[in-house]
């Protein structure tokens, strides 16, 4: 294969973005030949804005079964997702499917069985993976320059989301439609780096949620979870999408020191010594290591959503390895059903969950659903600038 014809599925906000820069041949061996969206308006904008070579379906199974695309990336709502990549899979396809890899574990695990059966690659838009401070992160700690981590904090407050916003989308901020809120939407990035950077996923989860705080939704929109790890450091995330000005800080502590990331950089207080041998030697009371504060160099700008299609791209037409393979989309996902389970139960939940539970109450909160949304309303909006 020298070229990879690509389908897009549904073209929303994300779909549209994709296939922007598609069209313009900006992913080297990657074509865009066709589309797919239920609504007539969107696929007369596919026709005026991509151009009569590109097909366009009203049913994504049709584009499936088309023979005219080699893989798919798929921009539908969450609860679509496993779904339609297991049908993808099923017909022969390599598959991209936009964030979160769904919206509960259970499902995700049969498309992940389903890729691993189908031979094909699978990879996840976690962009974010791309940014060179994340990168430069999680190879710190995989060096071994922190140390054994003994504590991780993230405030990420800076998804800021209007009653607009909300109002956008007939699935938005409902549990019928989208499955969550800030959890299943807007943090799916910070879950998976959460977990990706410092290479260990928590033993338990302790979370409070908030739902429709100053918001008029259903879903959850302000979180603080606690977690523990099985060498014992323990961490907190701290999310929410009404705060204004909000936070994003993302705080490490190690063996070897501190490492914060805010406002695009990346400070590491080092000691000169690990903290243990400092303890186990010192004997004057009070002390401290001595510590260096250093200013991390990151160079470059990472690609974002454009990166991941492309390492997608190369994965499958000269077998280079994913940057952000589609079965660990099930690690964050993982985090955020853990964090609605122990808020429905107030209670810890043990990692790996209990799957059937929270599915059952999960379905416990579409029933209770006051929501009068038509899940099939929605509204392309500007992507820009957004993760």
């Amino acid at each position: 294969m020298s070229k990879l014809r690509i389908g897009i599925i549904g073209l929303g906000n994300m779909g549209s973005g994709h296939a922007r820069y598609l069209i313009k041949g900006e992913v080297s061996g990657a074509v865009l030949t066709a589309v797919s969206d239920p609504r007539p308006e969107q696929l007369q904008w596919a026709e005026e804005e991509l151009g009569s070579d590109v097909a366009r379906f009203a049913d994504y199974g049709e584009l499936l079964r088309s023979g005219l695309v080699d893989g798919v990336i798929i921009c539908t709502p969450h609860y679509n997702h496993p779904e339609q990549a297991i049908e993808a899979f099923q017909a022969g396809l390599h598959v991209l499917i936009e964030k979160p890899a769904g919206v509960y574990t259970k499902q995700v695990r049969l498309m992940n069985e389903a890729a691993a059966a189908s031979g094909k690659v699978f990879g996840i838009m976690y962009n974010q993976r791309t940014n060179p401070l994340y990168r430069k992160l999680k190879d710190l700690i995989s060096s071994g320059e922190l140390g054994e981590i003994r504590r991780t904090n993230w405030i990420i407050t800076n998804w800021y989301r209007t009653q607009s916003y909300y109002n956008s989308g007939g699935w938005r901020a409902t549990w019928a439609g989208e499955g969550g809120g800030v959890l299943i939407n807007q943090d799916p990035h910070q879950l998976d780096l959460w977990q990706w950077t410092t290479g260990m996923m928590p033993k338990r989860v302790r979370a409070f949620c908030s739902f429709g705080k100053h918001r008029d939704i259903e879903v959850e929109n302000d979180v603080t979870a606690y977690v523990e790890y099985e060498n014992g450091a323990s961490g907190l995330f701290v999310t929410s999408t009404f705060e204004a000005p909000g936070t994003n800080r993302f705080e490490l502590s190690g063996d070897r020191g501190k490492i914060v990331i805010e406002d695009g950089k990346m400070t590491f207080w080092r000691t000169r010594v690990s903290e243990t041998e400092f303890n186990r030697s010192f004997a004057g009371g009070f002390g401290q290591p001595e510590c260096w504060k250093c200013e991390i160099p990151i160079d470059g700008h990472g690609e974002e959503h454009k990166g991941i299609t492309k390492d997608w791209t190369n994965a499958i037409l000269k077998g280079t390895p994913l940057l952000a393979p589609g079965e660990e989309g099930i690690r964050g996902l993982t985090l955020s059903n853990a964090m609605l389970l122990s808020t429905w139960t107030d209670d810890w939940v043990d990692l790996p969950i209990n799957e059937d539970l929270f599915y059952e109450k999960l379905q416990e909160q579409i029933r209770a659903s006051k929501s009068n949304k038509q899940t099939d309303e929605y509204q392309t909006l500007n992507v820009k600038g957004t993760h």
